[in-house]
């Protein structure tokens, strides 16, 4: 049901779309012929209105269980799937404007390690502390260097969650420091089975999104997350799904909370960076 509406919404209003990762659960893919691309993909997002649209990816931690190259791979078989690398940027104008955008992209599992749902409370470290270190050194080169009205980051993990996983102590120390030193407009993010908006005391907008498969309405962490922080949160495992759209225009940043049947659970509205 959050495909269907997802090919709704594209239709009534036009986008890109992004994934925040665990594409394919429980255990990644093993090759580009693997046919969960075609059973979790191609055959789910359908509807004519998603033809043509270009999908955003990055990976999370149930994708490093597989081969995560074997997804960056399969950008060469099909059109609409986006994914050049680990981690990458991407910059664009908003149409019929000057203002521009800037989404800088994270593997946010090399960067502080693999984790398990069912054991680990946090990422257990990065496998290889080089890899980690130069992502970190291109993250901050790209947000030194970024001018547009609107910075977002996204990554995997989340930074703030108040549900089962909860803050992630290595974005903490390594990310959201540095979202607030170069006044990044948002981080997006999924990994908890729940939507969740957090906004923080700058202003930057935390948008997890993480309901498009099952749902759980845990709030194990919430004393962990500063308060007045948490604006939204659904977790109902009886609803299908939900989904987060969006829509960036010269003046603003509006983001929208959609549940599966099409009803608007949550918007805020964020604006363009100032320097």
């Amino acid at each position: 049901m959050v495909a269907e509406e997802i090919g709704k919404t594209v239709a009534n209003w036009g986008l890109i779309l992004f994934v925040s990762g665990d594409n394919f659960y429980y255990d990644g893919v093993t090759d580009v012929t693997d046919p969960r691309f075609k059973s979790t993909f191609e055959s789910v997002y359908k509807a004519e209105s998603l033809s043509g649209i270009p999908w955003y990816i990055l990976a999370g931690n149930h994708d490093h269980k597989g081969n995560v190259s074997a997804q960056i791979a399969y950008s060469n078989v099909s059109a609409r799937w986006k994914y050049p690398d680990y981690y990458y940027d991407l910059s664009f104008t908003i149409p019929g404007s000057n203002v521009s955008v800037r989404i800088i992209t994270l593997d946010t599992v090399m960067l502080c390690g693999n984790s398990d749902d069912f054991h680990d409370g946090q990422p257990r470290g990065p496998a290889d502390f080089k890899v980690s270190g130069r992502q970190l050194e291109w993250l901050v080169e790209k947000m030194q260097s970024s001018k547009e009205h609107y910075l977002l980051v996204a990554g995997h993990y989340p930074i703030w969650s108040v549900a089962e996983h909860g803050p992630t102590h290595c974005l903490l120390n390594s990310v959201e420091p540095l979202l607030k030193k170069y006044k990044a407009t948002a981080y997006l993010c999924g990994h908890e089975h729940n939507m969740q908006y957090l906004q923080d005391n700058e202003g930057i907008g935390y948008l997890l999104s993480g309901a498009g498969n099952f749902m759980e309405n845990s709030h194990a962490h919430e004393d962990e997350v500063p308060r007045g922080y948490l604006r939204f949160f659904q977790g109902d495992p009886d609803t299908m799904g939900s989904f987060a759209y969006v829509q960036i225009s010269p003046r603003e940043m509006n983001i929208t909370y959609i549940q599966s049947d099409g009803k608007c659970l949550f918007q805020t509205t964020l604006y363009p960076r100032t320097f």
